[in-house]
């Protein structure tokens, strides 16, 4: 079993900046990739940022590219995601989850490929 608890949501204004955390645990932290993820009212959820521990691949949703980046902390199996020059339609409930299952290549970006996942996190964009 993994736990997953984020945090760092809350209210910005369009163009500010948030730090997204997500500390991972468990009996054991064998996950082969970590995504954020978000899902806005009355939309699918979407994968934003996903990266593969295995050989390094990581997916930007096109719509954040050049203004979110995924992270570490070692020290503490802490994960980040880094949002800048947010904007409105950035605006849902982000989640971060964890992936179990080997490919030899890349990195899945699907919701239905993870396995385990974080309560969500609140993130609204509005002046």
């Amino acid at each position: 079993q993994v736990q997953l608890v984020e945090s760092g949501g809350g209210l910005v204004q369009p163009g500010g900046s948030l730090r997204l955390s997500c500390v991972v645990s468990g009996f054991t932290l064998d996950y082969v990739a970590i995504g954020w993820f978000r899902q806005a009212p009355g939309k699918e959820r979407e994968g934003v940022s996903c990266i593969s521990l295995t050989d390094g691949s990581t997916y930007y949703a096109k719509s954040v590219r050049g203004r979110f980046t995924i992270a570490r902390d070692n020290a503490n199996n802490t994960w980040y995601l880094q949002m800048n020059s947010l904007k409105p339609e950035d605006t849902a409930v982000y989640y971060c989850a964890t992936e179990h299952d080997y490919i030899p290549a890349g990195v899945r970006t699907s919701p239905a490929n993870y396995d385990y996942w974080g309560q969500g996190t609140q993130v609204t964009v509005s002046s």
